[in-house]
């Protein structure tokens, strides 16, 4: 159903048969409907919904949707969602709304409610506890099949995810069993018998990009999270992992592209704040562009005997800034799937420097012909040029390949170290090869 649609539904006030169209739509696909739609619209259709329906619309929605709605919405339709909601759900509604609105979210909650949100909200930005779901089947190994199938029937409604069930000997993970196999095995037979000892878990520090990888690398639908003293706390799910791994490429993307990151939209950012998070990264990269025209001012004097070398400077720049932008960008996302590691740093070097004599002599021998036919059959003049453009290259793949991994090594983002730092280093460090190579061929 589009916006369109839920607007003629609105205007001829046929309400009835619009709450039948909504039962059936998706609550992500309702939510950019809504998008589309005027304040008072959005209130009309947000109270045609159910409980449950609402709740999970309320999740889906942007911040600012949100803030809008708790202006309409009384207290007590207000309790009515957050009691549907999922505690891990709630906490990461809270941590996107002011001060005052959590206030107001927290008073809809119950008292136990609250003393979940509290403690999942105590733990670092950005770890495992920050997002994990305390909310799951806990069996115990001396129960039957029949026993823990009854048991999920029981408690399964308020779970957000009953595939995979945790085997807890007081607290402490000892076993994991998913549905399948309780539906598969006789149901007199003990949980013991069956279930998986080899638990894939993480703690409850761990950074989230980490726990989100392993549910990739291991097909996970969820992840046992534990604390210190190894009690289980709650569980990762996938649909978390993959908002998780959205926000990061979203991240390095902008990092990569000299952009401050930013959790709003494209369209839900204002311009200045568009301008502010691009500025800070222009500036640094401009000053830092001064030191390639200081070199070059070094130079006056080769360049005003040799003005045809003024030519070349803007092809060699941009070589070996295309080709440290290849390096560094293949480098980083092996980074960051976990396919590269600093250890790995003299394999990934001793690759590069091949793949870099393979490119710097196909780019030699085509530019040095070029030079060649076009500048009156000038070998001298060919030869350095074809000289240069191995040298950058290479010094090019080098650079492109290092930075990223020392970034890794020092605990920064290797996103940083992306085509706009890699090229504006570059821009220098070709320069002084180029005009060491022509002055020694030239005499300079």
């Amino acid at each position: 159903m589009t916006a369109d649609q839920i607007i003629k539904f609105l205007e001829e006030r046929n309400f009835k048969e619009l709450k039948e169209e909504l039962e059936n739509l998706h609550p992500v696909d309702l939510v950019d409907a809504m998008e589309e739609l005027d304040k008072k619209q959005r209130m009309l259709v947000f109270r045609l919904l159910s409980k449950e329906e609402a709740a999970e619309v309320f999740t889906d929605m942007n911040s600012d949707m949100r803030e809008e709605l708790l202006e309409a919405l009384t207290d007590s339709e207000l309790k009515e969602i957050m009691d549907e909601m999922y505690v891990d759900d709630t906490v990461d509604v809270l941590e996107e709304m002011p001060a005052n609105v959590v206030d107001r979210l927290l008073m809809a909650t119950d008292e136990e409610t609250r003393k979940q949100i509290n403690t999942l909200l105590q733990y670092p930005e950005d770890s495992a506890g920050s997002i994990m779901n305390i909310e799951y089947i806990s069996l115990r190994k001396e129960m039957t099949v029949a026993d823990a199938i009854l048991k999920i029937r029981q408690v399964g409604i308020n779970r957000e995810t009953i595939y995979t069930c945790y085997v807890t000997e007081k607290r402490k993970l000892i076993g994991v069993v998913d549905v399948k196999d309780l539906l598969t095995a006789g149901e007199s037979r003990l949980i013991e018998e069956i279930m998986d000892e080899n638990v894939i878990y993480a703690r409850t520090l761990d950074d989230q990009e980490q726990v989100a990888n392993q549910i990739n690398k291991y097909g996970l639908v969820a992840i046992p999270i534990l604390d210190h003293e190894d009690c289980m706390v709650g569980i990762v799910t996938v649909d978390d992992a993959m908002l998780v791994l959205q926000d990061e490429t979203t991240e390095d993307i902008s990092i990569m592209a000299g952009v401050s990151p930013n959790e709003d939209s494209y369209f839900g950012t204002s311009v200045f704040q568009h301008a502010k998070n691009r500025s800070l990264w222009l500036m640094l990269l401009m000053l830092s562009a001064t030191v390639t025209g200081e070199i070059l001012g070094h130079y006056e004097d080769a360049m005003a005997v040799m003005p045809v070398l003024i030519t070349f400077i803007p092809m060699l720049m941009g070589t070996g800034g295309n080709c440290g932008s290849q390096s560094s960008t293949l480098v980083i996302r092996g980074l960051a799937v976990g396919e590269i590691e600093f250890k790995d740093i003299f394999r990934v070097l001793f690759k590069e420097i091949r793949v870099a004599v393979v490119v710097g002599l196909m780019l030699a021998v085509v530019n040095g012909l070029r030079i060649y036919i076009m500048y009156d059959q000038n070998v001298m003049l060919a030869g350095a040029l074809g000289l240069t453009m191995i040298a950058v290259v290479s010094m090019a793949k080098c650079i492109g390949c290092i930075l990223p991994l020392l970034a890794k090594k020092l605990g920064l983002d290797p996103a940083i170290m992306a085509a706009p730092l890699i090229t504006t280093i570059l821009d220098t460090c070709t320069i002084l090869v180029y005009f060491n190579i022509v002055t020694a061929f030239f005499h300079l």
